[in-house]
């Protein structure tokens, strides 16, 4: 029988995603509190993005549950809960032209025509202010990245999902992306869920640590508690 919602943001209810006879993502139950930041770790092939793409309907679940704001999230359309529930990727996926015209897109698909001013205060929140009218073919990874944040920031979203925003990065970049998002995160005070493959990352950013095998959920807790355990990462 499946969970009544709760006064939590994001939960989800033995969410399960079957592909080709496999569960890639097996029986989740998790609830994120608002305001706070849970970090999915976990070995390659665990399920960690396939569970971080199932929270805003990139991918359908085969069975369960998510709960958004206290509602069945298959009430929301779509594109509604893509707003709400923003999320980054490991790679920036940019849209050709300027910054300014990455930062409206997403605006603009709910008829809201980002002004100047807003622009220019998204683009300093993420380090990059003056530089709405340059072409993104000119940026590098980590300023490709912030530009990806800023565009994610753009739509107001209540949730933040980030699928191992860093990892493509090198070591400068990732060290300036990770205090960056880190900044903005507890400023902002968002809901957030992180993939990541470093344990020491997730150590810095987690409020709540989630470890995933083979699609299944092994451990759950505060960062202490699962930091400690052995052998979290095999």
């Amino acid at each position: 029988m499946l969970l009544t919602p709760t006064t939590a943001i994001l939960e989800t209810d033995h969410l399960s995603r079957e592909v080709a006879g496999v569960r890639i993502v097996d029986n989740v139950t998790v609830t994120v509190p608002t305001g706070r930041v849970l970090v999915v770790v976990g070995p390659s092939g665990a399920g960690k993005s396939s569970f971080l793409r199932l929270l805003n309907r990139l991918d359908e679940p085969t069975s369960g549950a998510v709960w958004f704001e206290g509602h069945d999230y298959r009430q929301i359309p779509p594109r509604e809960l893509r707003r709400r529930v923003g999320m980054v990727t490991q790679t920036a996926y940019l849209f050709p032209g300027t910054l300014a015209d990455n930062l409206r897109f997403g605006p603009l698909q709910h008829g809201i025509e980002l002004p100047a001013r807003t622009i220019d205060a998204l683009l300093t929140e993420v380090g990059l202010e003056g530089r709405s009218r340059e072409d993104v073919a000119h940026l590098s990874g980590g300023e490709a990245q912030r530009v990806s944040l800023a565009r994610a920031l753009a739509n107001e979203p209540a949730v933040l999902l980030l699928d191992e925003p860093t990892s493509s990065l090198d070591a400068e970049a990732k060290d300036e992306i990770e205090k960056l998002i880190l900044g903005v995160v507890r400023r902002k005070q968002f809901t957030c869920v992180m993939v990541s493959h470093d344990l020491s990352q997730a150590a810095r950013v987690a409020d709540q640590i989630m470890v995933m095998n083979k699609g299944r959920v092994t451990k759950i807790g505060a960062v202490s508690e699962v930091i400690n355990a052995e052998g979290v990462l095999q």
